[in-house]
């Protein structure tokens, strides 16, 4: 099912050695691009009008009503109400860690540049809700926001026909427990064309947002980057992958079921474990043939890991394997080995690094505390995951006196005529002529 690459040996670029699936977004573009230009254009009437010809369903309304939202938490099971609040409160709890404190540098004396950190203010939120119901992303995109002091946030998610049009009712349970009223029935490209323009409703009007923040497929993807610069964008997000560093020490059937964990979101989710162990690999490998077929989602998830995305990818030895793992740049990393948090610490690129057998993504998916809207594809090289700073924005401030000024001006007039900019030179030289009485 799952395929092996050995790289023992081999002098291979990791980078060439594990694919991802493909993902063409440049043609997504292409196909979304009438959803845009139509809800720039007619606003509501393009969103209901694609929601209707994407989604097989026309909401009674593009927002959801307060009195939706609150029957929806009414009809929460217990449990999964005590799920979503304790999902809340660690969530909370680890992001407040996270906040800013202004500055005040003192450059020379009499000159200080002072940075402050504003939040964002107003964020439109997206929240999936295609093969599952993630009422979990609900929590990871609204916490930060709301911790970093973001004043209106704004919801969207898809509508479903087995709920009257709108939004799965969890969904729509935990914008309730976390005090979110302003919610929209809308998905895929339209929704972000929606954020991104504003749209007069009969009951208000949807007002543009600032950032847009949240995973979505393809056309939600090539929507955030074809409106990048109308709103600002988290990141473009792919199909999520798990990578697992382990050795002799991994049980087998925990590898496997982590595996088939991220197998599970989608038929282009990537799973691929990477080992020195022959036998880990043969071990677990038979491990994720027993388990699928005991799995609710055992089409999709065999479509994932027979994919050219999923391998087990054989290493000489843990440096090699770190070697391939730093390549990698997993959105979700794994390390089942010996000394784990040692090996941990030496990982330059990951999403989130979990660390040893009782930390597995599926925490990190609910209840760890991290936040699990990550970078996808690679892009853990150069970015980081959803946090309070994704919603915050550094303003210098930045404060001379005259002394200080005279101080430099010699030197900013020097440049200035380095760069042929002699308006900028004189803009510093007019201040330090005195006007003759």
């Amino acid at each position: 099912m799952i395929r092996r690459i050995d790289l023992r040996g081999s002098s291979i670029d990791p980078r060439l050695a594990v694919p991802r699936a493909a993902m063409d977004v440049a043609d997504a573009a292409q196909r979304i691009a009438p959803i845009l230009r139509e809800v720039h254009d007619e606003g509501a009437a393009a969103v209901f009008r694609w929601s209707e010809l994407l989604d097989n369903v026309r909401p009674p309304a593009l927002r959801v009503p307060a009195q939706v939202i609150a029957s929806a938490e009414a009809g929460l099971e217990p449990a999964v109400r005590a799920g979503l609040l304790e999902a809340i409160d660690r969530t909370r709890r680890a992001h407040l860690d996270q906040r800013r404190t202004d500055t005040t540098s003192v450059v020379v004396p009499g000159g200080t540049v002072t940075e402050r950190w504003l939040p964002v203010e107003r964020v439109g939120l997206y929240v999936p809700g295609g093969r599952a119901v993630y009422p979990s992303s609900v929590i990871m995109n609204v916490v930060p926001a709301q911790v970093a002091g973001v004043k209106s946030l704004a919801v969207v998610s898809p509508p479903q026909q087995d709920f009257g049009g709108w939004p799965h009712p969890t969904i729509l349970a935990a914008c309730a427990l976390l005090g979110v009223d302003e919610v929209y029935a809308v998905g895929g490209a339209q929704a972000i064309a929606m954020l991104a323009y504003g749209v007069d409703l009969p009951d208000g009007r949807c007002k543009p947002v600032d950032l847009v923040t949240g995973p979505g497929n393809i056309y939600v993807t090539a929507a955030k980057r074809a409106l990048r610069g109308v709103v600002g964008i988290d990141s473009e997000a792919g199909p999520t992958e798990i990578a697992i560093l382990a050795d002799d020490t991994a049980d087998p059937r925990y590898l496997a079921a982590d595996l088939l964990s991220q197998a599970e979101h989608d038929v282009l989710a990537a799973a691929v474990l990477i080992t020195p162990s022959e036998a880990l690999a043969d071990a677990v490998a038979l491990e994720v043939v027993n388990q699928v077929a005991n799995t609710k989602h055992v089409e999709r998830i065999t479509e994932s890991l027979s994919g050219v995305q999923s391998a087990i990818v054989l290493v000489d030895d843990l440096e090699a394997g770190l070697r391939v793992v730093d390549a990698y740049a997993a959105e979700h990393l794994e390390i089942q080995t010996e000394n784990a948090r040692e090996i941990a610490m030496r990982v330059q690129n990951a999403g989130a690094i979990f660390v040893g057998t009782w930390a597995p993504v599926s925490l990190g998916d609910y209840c760890a505390g991290s936040n699990h809207v990550l970078p996808t594809r690679g892009s853990a090289r150069y970015s980081s995951g959803l946090s309070v700073q994704s919603f915050l924005r550094g303003v210098h401030i930045i404060e001379y006196d005259e002394a200080a000024f005279n101080d430099v001006a010699g030197h900013v007039i020097a440049l200035a005529g380095a760069e042929d900019l002699p308006a900028h030179g004189d803009a510093i030289r007019i201040r330090t002529q005195r006007e003759v009485q």
